[in-house]
């Protein structure tokens, strides 16, 4: 955990703004991804949790003349199965459009990531609701990255900061209604709040 603070703050010394570093920490839900995007968030039996770092590289800022930034990303995320079974650990690939809204002196940022996963093991939430809905389970599904954020330099007054943001993030895993290997409820959902900063 150290060494991702310290490669964090170092991104932010030399501040290009090309690339991104993202740390996340979050909990899973048992709500699916509609209800969790309206604000239904259900608690889970277990309490799993899940820690991850993305990075990503600035494609095209003003995507379409829009206040739109185009990222390529990937990510390493590390899933805590409170017991269940060992950890497990999973890979990402995505493209990420941000769609920046400036007002009151901030700048505010909504994401939307597509893209696909890959997990070395199944977790413990996905072979849980497949069970229950007598569906199948697969270590590769798509993979869906929404947020919101905030700048927290301009947040808080502080030039230096300007640049990162605080915000939420739902990593959402799904098979798409069994388009992606015949999983139809195979998948999980997991609230983050998260730092990110610009390189």
């Amino acid at each position: 955990m150290k060494f991702f603070i310290l490669l964090f703050l170092f991104a932010n010394l030399f501040a290009q703004e090309d690339y991104s570093l993202r740390v996340a920490y979050g909990k899973v839900t048992s709500s699916d991804f509609g209800e969790v995007l309206s604000g239904d968030i259900k608690s889970h039996p277990k309490d799993l949790t899940v820690f991850a770092l993305d990075a990503g590289y600035l494609l095209q800022q003003n995507t379409f003349d829009l206040p739109i930034d185009t990222y390529v990303k990937t990510g390493l995320s590390r899933f805590d199965e409170a017991g269940t079974h060992d950890n497990v650990y999973e890979f990402t690939l995505y493209i990420k459009l941000y769609y920046n809204i400036d007002f009151l002196d901030n700048r505010v940022r909504f994401g939307f990531g597509e893209g696909v996963s890959y997990t070395e093991s199944l977790l413990y939430a996905e072979t849980l609701e497949a069970s229950e809905n007598d569906d199948t389970n697969s270590h590769f599904l798509n993979y869906i990255d929404v947020s919101l954020d905030v700048d927290l330099g301009k947040l808080v007054r502080y030039e230096p900061l300007e640049g990162t943001s605080l915000g939420w993030a739902l990593k959402h895993r799904s098979g798409i209604y069994g388009v992606i290997n015949n999983v139809a409820h195979g998948g999980s959902n997991y609230n983050t709040v998260y730092i990110e900063t610009k390189f």
